[in-house]
């Protein structure tokens, strides 16, 4: 959700691929564009790998950014403008599929309005009920409504289909992830408690609701910007401190299951502007098809005074041992 406005320094697109076409390593900085020429607009992005596509979902940003008074944070925001969708083969050429969850206009007690706060979708697949589950963090604009939304497609493009929202175990929901295990099970991993702690909750079998089993994580740590990994057979959480919009150091915390005891570390990022996570926050984490122990790290650079011009920066990131590094080289 949050970081500042920083100096454009213009585009960098890097793509490393092995002989056989697939991306193994790729970097990021600044706008991303579909096959058309236009800009990928997806923020606070997430990525399924289905049936060999690699699908792109993320916020939509548009419309004059505006600040919401009387807060006590930079709260800027702009109309929500739904998730979108974009597929790739390679990681490369990005089509774009369209609007895969559309906003509603006009009435401000729907969960996904424009009026309200649409963020950090993030899309798994059920195998036993065949459908695709869209988790979301859904708000009002002064984040007095805190919770989780859910929706469903017969298709990875969608459309969704909205269903509900929920506090999980009747505790807030903000900034938030989804992961999926080996074992077929799902967990959503959210800020909660003012964003003073994460909470970890165990999904239904269909993925459509939370469960009583959850833990409590990084307590009194103020973290947000979740993103969960699997390697190795442990799990790694990477996570931002809460400073509005303005950028922070990450910090990663290890856990040999999903729901804890994690142990936390220190910044997994190296090398300048490492203590403000290179001016970005964290989103997610795709693991590199065929090379264990390698990923890439997905985060948003924000422009704080106006959204839509907000871009994006992807690393490589590996893990050794126990040790994470995310290094802009």
């Amino acid at each position: 959700m949050q970081c500042s406005i920083f100096k454009r320094t213009g585009l960098l697109i890097v793509f490393a691929l092995n002989f056989a076409g697939a991306a193994v390593a790729q970097t990021v900085k600044g706008n991303l564009k579909d096959n058309a020429g236009n800009p990928v607009n997806a923020h606070g992005a997430g990525i399924l790998y289905h049936d060999g596509t690699y699908y792109l979902f993320g916020e939509i940003k548009k419309g004059k950014t505006w600040l919401v008074p009387g807060q006590q944070w930079e709260d800027y925001r702009v109309p929500a403008g739904g998730v979108s969708c974009y597929s790739s083969k390679d990681l490369t050429h990005w089509k774009y599929e369209g609007v895969a969850l559309a906003p509603t206009k006009g009435d401000t007690s729907k969960d996904v309005d424009t009026s309200r706060v649409i963020e950090r979708p993030k899309v798994i697949y059920n195998i036993k009920t065949k459908k695709f589950v869209l988790w979301m963090h859904v708000d009002k604009k002064d984040y007095s409504y805190s919770q989780s939304g859910v929706a469903v497609s017969d298709k990875p493009m969608g459309p969704y289909r909205y269903l509900h929202s929920v506090k999980p175990n009747g505790k807030m929901s903000r900034d938030m992830t989804v992961f999926q295990d080996d074992d077929g099970k799902a967990y959503l991993i959210y800020s909660s408690e003012q964003n003073k702690t994460m909470q970890v909750c165990l999904l239904t079998d269909d993925y459509l609701s939370p469960t009583k089993t959850f833990s409590r994580i990084l307590i009194g740590k103020n973290r947000e910007a979740p993103a969960l990994f699997k390697s190795g057979g442990k799990y790694y959480l990477i996570t931002s401190l809460c400073t509005g919009w303005s950028p922070n150091a990450a910090m990663y915390a290890v856990a040999d299951k999903p729901l804890g005891p994690y142990k936390e570390f220190g910044n997994p990022c190296k090398g300048p502007g490492a203590e403000k996570t290179f001016e970005a926050q964290s989103t997610y984490v795709l693991p590199v098809k065929g090379k264990p122990g390698s990923f890439t790290f997905m985060a948003d650079r924000w422009n704080k005074l106006d959204l839509p011009k907000s871009d994006y920066l992807w690393l490589p990131l590996t893990v050794e041992g126990n040790k994470v590094i995310i290094e802009d080289k």
